[in-house]
């Protein structure tokens, strides 16, 4: 069983499956975060969708450099979480399956290609507090 975040479940919507692929990238005393602008503002682990034809490992790779501009190695696995939400940016409702990596940031090779998203290094300890999804949170604080 995959542990639930967030809303409970509406009855009256139709929710579309959506799996991604986040990073939980440390280096030292601090976690690399994403700052998402519009339609969000807020902190997320960098990740994201993943798409048709493409493994979780390859969309972790893809969606860390769009969101962040880092280059990552050797992602673990360290569990997964589902939510039930809305989607602004894609105008739909979405059971969203989070597969959760610890992997380690190797290289910046440029800026967030992806618009409205900043890389954010904060300390370790503060990040539970910053995280806007519960499910993000509760896998960063598992690691105090």
């Amino acid at each position: 069983m995959i542990r639930r975040y967030g809303d409970p479940v509406r009855a009256d919507i139709r929710y579309g499956l959506r799996p991604g692929a986040y990073g939980v990238l440390l280096h030292g005393a601090d976690i690399l975060l994403t700052w998402q602008g519009d339609p969000h503002h807020e902190f997320q682990l960098p990740g994201g969708g993943i798409d048709p034809g493409e493994g979780p490992i390859q969309a972790l790779h893809r969606e860390v450099h769009e969101e962040t501009g880092w280059r990552i190695t050797r992602p673990c696995r360290m569990g997964a979480f589902r939510r039930f939400t809305w989607m602004p940016e894609y105008q739909r409702w979405a059971e969203k399956i989070a597969h959760v990596y610890r992997a380690t940031p190797t290289r910046r090779d440029g800026p967030a290609s992806e618009p409205g998203h900043e890389p954010v290094w904060v300390p370790l300890a503060q990040a539970p507090a910053l995280l806007a999804n519960p499910g993000d949170a509760a896998f960063v604080a598992s690691l105090l």
